[in-house]
């Protein structure tokens, strides 16, 4: 604004100096031949004087005007009257512009001496690359934001479907999985914010809104927030990344029908090793029916200790084993109070292991996936200890760009006392009394990277049942907005 200032004002002022040149030189000129004249010359001199001063302050009130105008256009608000300027005004307006000028020169070779360095800046003049680094700065302030519905027609054979996961479909007809709206964005140097938010037919939640360092010492990273608990590997993901339209019974069943998350901190630290291995640690709270269901679930009793809350803990290694295959395998546990009573406990032990094949060394969209994961879970209750088993298998092949096939076997154990014998006194799960079986098969179709069609079937066998369950469902999604890579 500076800048327009001294533009406006230094035009004025050249254009009244020309007049007055113009002026004097007709003058001298009459006064050769008629010396009569002289007064009237020094009398026009005295009105060019005038003028050239009317008009400078005229063009300093203009360019005022301007600024004035500007910075009410910025705020909305009428500014008042536009004060004179004096010759003290002008001189500081023209000071002010020296200054913006040396500030530029200066900010064009900082940013010549960075082009190669700074990934804001590109190839080009200076004056594109200013405006470049400039445009960068100030898109840092907009977050990056997506939206992702997930709609699925569904078919069981009965309605008592036992689907476990908060975003499966769950009835005949069409299904609203979830609308979700993630947020990311750098807030300074030292943090960044993330968040998914979901709508649903009956509501609104925060599904996660967490901060995450950038800058720590010694490999270290924390977040702090609400998030998904980093236990195994399906736990922390979103129905956007999932290989099947619903999520692993063992998910529903050990984490929550919306997986294990929570308010706390989590730390982890990427350790030294030729090799990449994290690991990972973090407390949250040990509440909620759909969110941390082997805890104190719905049952919330409160924090009186350290002892009342939820603590994870995880390592996590990749090995590419060629340059086509790779591997990343990890390991997890969580402990924390029960809502059978505050001095009663549940531990889950869990491991998982990820292999793939993607072929680097030719053209190739084909992809190869094999995931299996297995829980192991142990709970206090009164007068008895009750274990289970979950665990779940699947293999993923992209047969081409636009086309993939997936299938999964799923199983899970019915909780066992100490003495061996099926409890009865499963708090959670009362019916499950025998093993669980579930097998699925889908089909999907990319039309675009935005679009995604699935078709899957599924047979699940409870064997405290009489009948299977069989499930067959038709989904769409639709993602728009910048999304960023997901997790190998």
């Amino acid at each position: 604004m500076t800048l327009a200032l001294a533009l406006a004002s230094a035009f004025a002022l050249t254009s009244a100096s020309a007049e007055a040149q113009d002026a004097t030189t007709d003058a001298t000129t009459d006064a050769t031949t008629d010396a009569t004249t002289e007064a009237a010359t020094a009398a026009a001199q005295d009105e060019t004087q005038d003028e050239t001063q009317d008009e400078a302050q005229s063009a300093s009130e203009v360019a005022a005007e301007v600024a004035v105008g500007d910075a009410a256009e910025s705020t909305g608000e009428d500014q008042g009257p536009v004060p004179e300027l004096s010759d003290a005004d002008l001189a500081a307006i023209g000071a002010a512009t020296a200054a913006d000028a040396a500030a530029l020169r200066d900010a064009g070779a900082d940013e010549n001496d960075d082009a190669t360095a700074d990934p804001l800046v590109g190839a080009g003049s200076l004056g594109e690359q200013g405006t470049q680094r400039r445009a960068g700065i100030f898109q840092s302030f907009n977050p990056d934001l997506s939206f992702i519905v997930d709609i699925a027609f569904a078919w069981f054979s009965d309605e008592d479907n036992l689907q476990t996961g908060a975003h499966d479909p769950v009835s005949n007809g069409f299904n609203l999985q979830q609308l979700e709206m993630a947020i990311s964005a750098s807030v300074d140097p030292y943090f960044r914010i993330d968040g998914n938010i979901v709508f649903g037919e009956f509501g609104v939640e925060i599904e996660e809104i967490y901060g995450t360092t950038s800058n720590l010492p010694a490999q270290l990273q924390a977040r702090v927030g609400q998030f998904l608990t980093r236990f195994g590997r399906a736990n922390s993901t979103h129905p956007h990344s999932w290989d099947f339209v619903d999520q692993p019974l063992a998910i529903g069943r050990v984490m929550g029908a919306e997986g294990n998350r929570g308010l706390g901190l989590e730390l982890s630290w990427l350790t030294p090793l030729p090799w990449y291995v994290e690991i990972l640690a973090s407390g949250t709270n040990a509440a909620g029916e759909a969110t941390a269901r082997s805890f104190y679930g719905p049952n919330d009793l409160g924090v009186r200790t350290l002892a009342d809350f939820q603590y994870t803990a995880a390592a996590k290694s990749f090995h590419p084993l060629s340059d086509d295959w790779s591997l990343f395998w990890g390991a997890s546990a969580a402990f924390g109070p029960n809502g059978t009573g505050r001095d009663n406990r549940t531990d889950i032990y869990g491991g998982d292991v990820y292999l793939k094949w993607r072929p680097i060394r030719r053209q190739s969209f084909q992809v190869v996936a094999v995931t299996a994961e297995a829980f192991y879970r142990r709970r206090q209750v009164p007068e008895d200890v009750l274990s289970d088993v979950s665990m779940y298998a699947s293999v993923y092949w992209r047969l081409a760009q636009r086309w993939a096939l997936a299938a999964r076997y799923e199983l899970g154990s019915p909780a066992r006392g100490q003495d061996g014998a099926v409890s009865q006194r499963d708090y959670l799960d009362p019916e499950w009394t025998d093993t669980r079986h579930r097998g699925t098969a889908n089909v999907t179709f990319w039309p675009t990277e935005f679009t995604r069609i699935r078709v899957q079937g599924s047979v699940d066998v409870p064997e405290w049942r009489n009948e299977p369950i069989w499930a067959g469902f038709l989904a769409l999604e639709l993602v728009t907005g910048a999304h960023g890579a997901h997790e190998f």
